[in-house]
């Protein structure tokens, strides 16, 4: 399992760039993250097509900040519909015997993925998007995270 995680990171990173990219439909959005790791979201677009995003999540009566590397394109031909990709990295902590698997895990670090897609509203200053974030912890408990499935409401700025 670790190897062809590791062998979907390393394709996803080089195929990357060898996209086209299209035009950002907003500059910066702030939100909130609906989901079964629940938080705050932050995502700005560097160039057209490249975004950064800042997760801070809450589970377990403990917290994970998340940040990630994403590619953004038009999806199909949907006006305002894009599909994302791409990965990054996590680190979470929780209080002794708060954490889901083990007890006695108080800190993990590890490596994320993200596939969604985002519609961003013409009418009203928003956007929502739908993801999967799996994550693999690689210090801490190493387990892997497959339920990161998300909705995301941002207020964009243009």
């Amino acid at each position: 399992m670790r190897k062809r995680f590791v062998f979907f990171s390393i394709v996803l990173l080089f195929s990357a760039g060898t996209l086209t990219s299209f035009g950002q439909l907003y500059n910066t959005g702030v939100g909130a993250r609906l989901g079964f790791f629940n938080g705050l979201t932050v995502k700005h677009f560097m160039q057209e097509g490249r975004a950064v995003e800042g997760i801070l999540s809450t589970r377990w009566d403990g917290f994970i900040v998340t940040g990630l590397y994403q590619f953004q394109q038009p999806f199909a031909d949907v006006n305002n519909l894009e599909w994302f990709y791409g990965g990054g990295v996590h680190v979470g902590f929780w209080q002794s015997g708060r954490y889901h698997f083990d007890g006695d895990a108080r800190s993990v670090f590890g490596l994320d993925l993200i596939l969604g897609v985002e519609y961003t509203f013409d009418e009203i200053p928003f956007s929502a998007s739908l993801d999967w974030k799996p994550a693999f912890n690689v210090v801490g408990d190493t387990n892997w995270w497959g339920d990161g499935v998300a909705l995301s409401i941002r207020y964009t700025f243009r």
